[in-house]
């Protein structure tokens, strides 16, 4: 079943994340963002989705009712989007007290790349730690690189985890903040694409909602679970 182009098509957005709050208690908050982290996820697929058909006429319903049956979190894993992604004063002692591995006391360094390109450093190091497995994965400890950011000959090498921290910062603010995405939802649909061909085991299903996760743990001083 083909329709109109997901720009174009309001009603399909609306009718989904409609169909989404039944039986679900879902006010928005102050921000006008949703609490729901089905709609969240939702938010993803459907961005993705119209990054992947904005060069042609119709989208197949099928595949984005596929994605969504794969992403369906569970139950507990809240993700909140009311928290602004701009520069904040989330201090260095408490993101070190959540920091590990090679990560380990390196929040200065994300509080200085959050100030520079004036991005909460919560959201850098969330995204590092989901990354690397909080800085135990190979990339961190060999290649120093804590952002899965890639090059043309694959996952890059930084000479510090300093460099690679403010790499991460610099890439968001200027192809994702500054290009108008402004959550986390929206960040993910381009920084880590469900389907992508380099994600063979999926991992990108749960990007929103580790990064999201931890970013919560990082401004509200809660825990992972």
């Amino acid at each position: 079943m083909n329709i109109g182009s997901l720009s174009n098509n309001w009603l399909l957005h609306k009718t989904i994340l409609d169909t989404s709050r039944l039986g679900q208690s879902n006010l928005p908050n102050q921000s006008g963002l949703t609490n729901n982290p089905f709609e969240q996820l939702l938010e993803q697929v459907l961005l993705q989705t119209q990054l992947n058909h904005k060069s042609t006429s119709n989208l197949d319903i099928s595949s984005l009712l596929t994605s969504l049956n794969s992403l369906v979190p569970q139950t507990g894993a809240g993700v909140p989007q009311s928290e602004s992604l701009s520069s904040k004063t989330t201090g260095s002692e408490n993101l070190n007290a959540h920091l590990k591995g090679v990560l380990h006391n390196t929040g200065h360094f994300f509080q200085e790349a959050g100030k520079k390109y004036n991005i909460d450093p919560a959201l850098l190091a969330a995204i590092s730690i989901h990354e690397t497995g909080n800085g135990s994965s190979n990339a961190a400890r060999f290649k120093f690189n804590v952002a899965g950011m890639m090059g043309k000959n694959g996952l890059k090498t930084y000479p510090s985890i300093e460099e690679s921290i403010f790499d991460m910062a610099r890439n968001l603010r200027q192809n994702y903040l500054d290009k108008g995405k402004l959550t986390i939802a929206q960040i993910g649909a381009k920084y880590a694409p469900i389907g992508a061909a380099n994600d063979p085991t999926q991992l990108n299903n749960h990007w929103v909602t580790g990064v999201q996760r931890y970013f919560d743990t990082l401004t509200t001083g809660s825990n992972y679970a």
